[in-house]
């Protein structure tokens, strides 16, 4: 049963049925029969019911002689003693409930308090995860600039080389250097190359756990909104 469906009479019908199997009323009993409802909600209704259930005694006034009255007057002290136990035992119970209900608000608050420390540890990581995001960029966005450098450098040095080739064409050593030089130049372009890949792996590494915890926050904060909402409405 829904918590916001309990009505007066189904609690009363509840309470009835306890009572006729000779089961003590209680709060738990209630919303045990009701299918979990709010023992908020149970209490409220069940204090009503026990209101009208309630059967206090009152000693009769008797215009009789005195020894009589004195005797009729100890059996009704007696009498009222008696009903009063039903009295008491009715306070007991509401003292039970009371502890219940604390129990429960208890509970709550601690279940609230963990959600909240939940969303403040994500709200960080979340926080952690952007700052790394940004510092990714700005080392993508250099390495970036690096590469134009070295493609740059590495297409000057093919056309300054193949013009040197030109004008000391037989010469095997200036050949030989021209070639080392050509192949530092494209090894270094391939470093920045894989480089600039890891980075962009890196980012998209990072995108996907931001994106993850800001759902992961956003699941945590609808749950807690979900929370304050039963409890207002338990109130």
């Amino acid at each position: 049963m829904s918590r916001q469906e309990v009505t007066a009479e189904q609690v009363a019908s509840a309470a009835d049925g306890l009572q006729r199997d000779g089961t003590r009323v209680t709060i738990e009993a209630v919303s045990a029969l009701l299918d979990g409802a709010s023992v908020n909600a149970v209490h409220k209704h069940l204090t009503a019911w026990r209101a009208r259930n309630a059967k206090p005694a009152a000693a009769p006034k008797l215009d009789i002689p005195e020894p009589i009255a004195v005797a009729l007057g100890k059996w009704a002290q007696q009498l009222a003693e008696e009903a009063g136990v039903g009295a008491r035992d009715a306070l007991a119970q509401s003292e039970e409930d009371m502890e219940v209900l604390l129990k429960s608000g208890e509970q709550f608050e601690a279940e609230r308090e963990e959600l909240l420390a939940q969303v403040a540890g994500l709200t960080a990581e979340r926080d952690e995860a952007l700052a790394t995001l940004v510092e990714r960029g700005e080392e993508i966005d250099q390495l970036q600039a690096e590469l134009r450098n070295a493609r740059h450098i590495a297409t000057d040095a093919l056309v300054g080389k193949a013009k040197d080739q030109l004008a000391i064409e037989g010469k095997d050593s200036q050949l030989a250097d021209l070639r080392a030089q050509i192949e530092r130049n494209v090894a270094a372009a391939a470093a920045l190359s894989d480089a600039r890949l890891k980075a962009e792996m890196e980012l998209v590494g990072a995108v996907t756990a931001r994106d993850s915890f800001a759902a992961e926050i956003k699941e945590l904060r609808a749950k807690l909104a979900s929370r304050s909402g039963e409890a207002r409405r338990a109130e």
